[in-house]
């Protein structure tokens, strides 16, 4: 497992930027409880280099797993899928970005590309769940009500649970 050292925790505030947005996501999903294999899977493979060199410049240390929680605590996904990430924008984030890439890229560049900048440009929870929402339905136009439904359910399980503005 990998977290977050003080030089990673620094990385992540407002107003220092020194890596690009991968690396900013690898950190961001480092939280001890993602598996490092994991994260070396993240763009395509291209994580375990990304996830080595933060390693070796101090932004991340390896540590033992923190035990699962009580089966009762874990949120499930569907089709009997656990999921035992942190709920927090930055998931919930990340799942639209796989989202985009995964369900339009093949269909519609364009389309994955307009998702993936505004999801860029989306700087507070509003904003990245308007974009979600606009997604989703596209996804309902091009996959059905049903599929729609699906992420929209996934969605809601990785946001804090403070968060509850994602209506049908």
């Amino acid at each position: 497992m990998l977290t977050k050292t003080d030089q990673g925790r620094a990385e992540l505030r407002p107003g220092h930027r020194s890596l690009g947005q991968r690396e900013r996501a690898v950190l961001l999903l480092a939280d001890g409880r993602v598996s490092e294999s994991r994260l070396a899977a993240l763009f395509e493979g291209e994580g375990r280099e990304l996830v080595d060199r933060l390693v070796t410049q101090g932004y991340l240390c390896r540590t033992q797993p923190a035990p699962p929680p009580p089966a009762a605590a874990r949120p499930t996904a569907q089709h009997g899928e656990s999921f035992a990430g942190t709920r927090s924008l930055a998931t919930a984030r990340m799942y639209l970005f796989d989202l985009s890439d995964r369900l339009f890229a093949p269909r519609d560049r364009n389309l994955a590309d307009r998702y993936r900048a505004a999801l860029r440009e989306a700087r507070d929870a509003h904003a990245m769940l308007a974009v979600g929402r606009e997604l989703i339905a596209d996804v309902e136009t091009l996959a059905g009500a049903q599929r729609a439904a699906g992420i929209r359910e996934r969605l809601e399980r990785l946001l804090p649970p403070e968060i509850t503005d994602i209506p049908a």
